[in-house]
C-alpha cells in the first residue's frame, strides 16, 4: 500500500511579462475571473494541499490576498527557474511533495493535480502531460531533418510534481541553467525517473490571444446563461446612512429598513437570486429576524456569493439603475461601480451604475424615498 501524502505545497510561476500576448496574461479576464485566480482555484480543491505559493509582482496580489487570505507570496526572478527558487524557498518545512503549476493554465483539473502530486510523492517525480496530436519535425537550417516517432512523444504540462527533497536537489544543483524550460529536466539530470500521469488537452497554457478564446470556450461549454432583475425600495428617513453599493453617501436623509436598507445592494442580490431561481432576500434574511436588525448588507451579499458558488455561477454583467430626486448621485458613480465590482468578484468594466431623477413626481419625486432596479446575466453550470 502506498504511503499517503498529507501535506503538499504548491508553488504557482506567475511573474511573465506576456511578451507574446502583448500584455502581461495571469490578470486577464477568463470566465470572469483573471487567469491567475482560476489556478489557484483549482488547488484549494486538492485535499492534501496545505500551501499556496504564489510567485507574483506586488501588483498582482491585492485581488488574490482577497479571495485567499492563507496564500504565501514570492518575488519572481529574472528567469522562469529563478522564480521557482524563489517560490520554494517559501515552502513550508513540513511540505512532502511539491507541485510547480504554470499561473496560465487555469483550466487543470483538480483531481489529475492530486494524483499527479500522489504520483510524484511516491516515485520521486511526475508530470502531467499528453500525447502529441501532431507530427513533429526536427529541422536545422530551415529542413526537415527526420520527422519523430509520434507514438513516442508527449506535450509536457504543469503541474509537475516531486517530493520536496528531491525539487530541492535538483534547483540547488542545476538551477543555473539557462537553457531548460521546466525542473523536471534538472530532475532527470539528478538520474530520477519522471513518471507521465496523463492529463487532457483542455489544461492549456494561455500564452496567445487565441489560446484565451479556446480557455473561455472550454468554460462556457455546457454552460447555461441567465438573467435575472432585481427591484427594490425603500423609505428616507434623517438620521439614517444614505448607504448604496457598499458606499455611504453624505446626505441628511437615509433609508429606513430593517438592515441598512442599501437598495443598489438589495436589488442587485434579488437579480442572481432570480437568475438561480433561488428565492428573495427577504426568506434568507426576514425582516422579523432581530438579530440582524441594521445588518450590514455587504453581508447579504456575501451570502448570496456563497449560494452561486454552489449553483457553479458567476457573474457576467450587470446594470444597476438608483431612482432617486436626492442626493446627486452622478459624482459617486464610480466609487459605487468599484465597490459594487469588489462586492461581487467582478471586474469592473462589467459594472454598470447610474442613476435617474423622478422629475419631483411622488414619493420619491418629493425626496421620501427611493428604488432601485437591476439586471444581471449570470453563467451557470461552467468548469468552475
Amino acid at each position: 500500500m502506498s504511503e499517503a501524502l498529507n501535506f503538499a505545497g504548491v508553488v504557482i510561476v506567475a511573474g511573465g511579462r506576456g511578451k507574446r500576448m502583448g500584455r502581461p496574461k495571469q490578470m486577464l479576464p477568463l470566465a470572469g475571473k483573471p487567469v491567475l485566480v482560476r489556478a489557484v482555484e483549482a488547488f484549494t480543491k486538492v485535499p492534501s494541499v496545505k500551501q499556496i505559493v504564489v510567485v507574483t509582482p506586488a501588483e498582482n496580489r491585492d485581488v488574490l490576498r482577497k479571495l485567499f487570505p492563507t496564500i504565501v507570496f514570492a518575488d519572481p526572478g529574472a528567469t522562469r527557474l529563478a522564480s521557482v527558487m524563489s517560490g520554494v524557498q517559501a515552502l513550508d518545512p513540513r511540505v512532502q511533495a511539491v507541485a510547480v503549476h504554470d499561473g496560465a493554465r487555469p483550466l487543470v483539473d483538480p483531481a489529475a493535480a492530486a494524483r499527479c502530486l500522489q504520483s510524484g510523492f511516491e516515485t520521486g517525480a511526475a508530470v502531467l502531460a499528453v500525447p502529441a496530436k501532431d507530427t513533429i519535425k526536427q529541422v536545422r537550417g530551415g529542413m526537415v531533418e527526420q520527422t519523430l516517432d509520434r507514438s513516442a512523444l508527449w506535450n509536457a504540462q504543469t503541474p509537475q510534481c516531486y517530493r520536496a527533497d528531491i525539487l530541492r536537489s535538483a534547483l540547488n544543483k542545476f538551477g543555473h541553467l539557462q537553457d531548460a524550460t521546466d525542473e523536471s529536466q534538472l530532475v532527470e539530470r539528478l538520474g530520477v525517473k519522471v513518471k507521465i500521469e496523463p492529463s487532457d488537452y483542455q489544461n492549456l497554457k494561455i500564452t496567445t490571444p487565441e489560446d484565451l478564446i479556446m480557455a473561455e470556450a472550454f468554460f462556457q461549454s455546457g454552460a447555461q446563461l441567465r438573467t435575472g432583475f432585481g427591484f427594490d425600495l425603500h423609505r428616507l428617513q434623517a438620521g439614517r446612512k444614505f448607504i448604496i453599493g457598499g458606499v455611504e453617501i453624505p446626505h441628511n436623509k437615509g433609508f429606513l429598513g430593517h438592515s441598512d436598507g442599501d437598495v443598489v445592494l438589495h436589488a442587485v442580490c434579488d437579480a442572481i437570486l432570480g437568475a438561480l431561481c433561488a428565492g428573495e432576500i427577504g426568506l434568507l434574511f426576514p425582516p422579523s429576524d432581530p438579530t440582524i436588525k441594521d445588518i450590514d448588507s455587504k453581508k447579504i451579499a456575501a451570502r448570496v456569493l456563497q449560494i452561486m458558488q454552489h449553483h457553479h455561477a458567476h457573474l457576467l454583467h450587470m446594470d444597476v439603475t438608483l431612482v432617486t430626486q436626492e442626493p446627486k448621485i452622478s459624482p459617486h458613480y464610480d466609487a459605487v461601480r468599484k465597490s459594487l465590482a469588489q462586492i461581487f468578484e467582478m471586474d469592473e468594466k462589467y459594472v454598470s451604475f447610474k442613476s435617474k431623477s423622478h422629475e419631483h413626481v411622488g414619493e420619491i419625486g418629493r425626496g421620501e424615498a427611493a428604488m432601485c432596479h437591476a439586471v444581471v446575466t449570470l453563467s451557470v453550470g461552467e468548469k468552475a
